[in-house]
């Protein structure tokens, strides 16, 4: 058995328009990265953490990297010490799936260490943990796609069953990430309690066309598909210059455009990389107008999620 493992998790998008907390999908970069080692200390310990400002907590039972390595060990009985250290890759309450890259990166990186003693799909529940204890909601929409890579689809939470549906070859994600911060709980705060049936329907027929539209390998229907008439009009406020960033992507040629997870980041799906390109110059084009700096991640869609590096 090795004594050290260092794995890379990738960033997602959540909700994917009119999917709210049921899909998501798994990008190349950003990222985290994980170094475990094992320790004759017992007890689990975050030994550093880099690129977070000093703002995440090193105690093991509230750091979304630590707390599914522990949950996975109690499950299993096991006393073995660990000492991790965290690489903060991506910007904390991006919308791109920050602690659900962390969770994943950590409990895929401790089943590996000890030997594979679960398969990546019992992996769930424990990233599951670290998505709670982020925003209080063991949401899937994250950690599914970046623990299983590619596009999924959470059918159900109770029971759990997960999907991971076919993608498209030839399609392409851009997301911005302004220089804004949204939090989760905020985020979810702001949503409408109640929604009127028609919107519902429609939502409903959305999603269902989304699905339809990625098993069918059709773009257009892909496009059509990504209206969310429920989340995006609520959230969107909390994004300065959404409106105006929306319609930049769709003029230079997306698909569709809307909120990565729960913002401020905000994607686009397309068909080639030199549209992708595009319309990222344009999508931060209009945050420079507002004098709001932005980063800009171009890529496929990531279908093999987690790494070791």
């Amino acid at each position: 058995m090795k004594d050290s493992i260092k794995v890379f998790a990738p960033a997602t998008v959540a909700n994917v328009s009119c999917g709210f907390d049921v899909l998501g999908f798994a990008v190349d970069n950003p990222g985290d990265e994980v170094l475990l080692r094992l320790s004759d200390k017992k007890g689990v310990r975050i030994t550093s953490i880099t690129g977070d400002d000093g703002r995440l907590p090193k105690d093991a039972e509230k750091n979304t990297v630590s707390i599914s390595i522990l949950r996975y060990l109690e499950k299993l009985g096991i006393e073995q010490g660990i000492e991790i250290e965290l690489t903060k890759k991506m910007p904390l309450g991006s919308g791109l799936g920050s602690s659900a890259a962390s969770t994943v990166a950590g409990v895929y990186a401790i089943n590996q260490l000890l030997g594979n003693k679960m398969e990546v799909k019992d992996l769930l529940p424990f990233a599951m943990e670290g998505e709670f204890l982020a925003c209080g909601s063991a949401h899937a929409d994250n950690v599914a796609p970046c623990l299983y890579g590619g596009f999924v689809l959470v059918r159900s939470y109770d029971p759990l069953d997960v999907v991971k549906l076919s993608v498209p070859a030839n399609l392409y994600a851009t997301i911005i990430h302004p220089h804004v911060e949204v939090q989760t709980k905020d985020a979810r705060n702001i949503l409408p309690k109640q929604i009127p049936l028609s919107l519902a329907v429609a939502q409903w027929g959305n999603v269902g066309g989304l699905v339809a539209g990625l098993l069918m390998n059709d773009t257009n229907l892909i496009g059509r598909s990504m209206q969310d008439l429920i989340v995006e009009p609520a959230r969107s406020v909390l994004i300065p210059g959404f409106d105006e960033v929306k319609k930049a992507a769709m003029d230079a040629g997306a698909l569709g455009c809307s909120i990565s997870g729960s913002g401020p980041s905000i994607f686009a799906l397309s068909t080639n990389k030199e549209t992708a390109q595009k319309i990222g110059q344009a999508m931060k084009a209009q945050f420079d107008a507002i004098r709001i700096g932005s980063d800009v991640y171009v890529s496929t869609v990531n279908n093999e999620g987690p790494r070791i590096i």
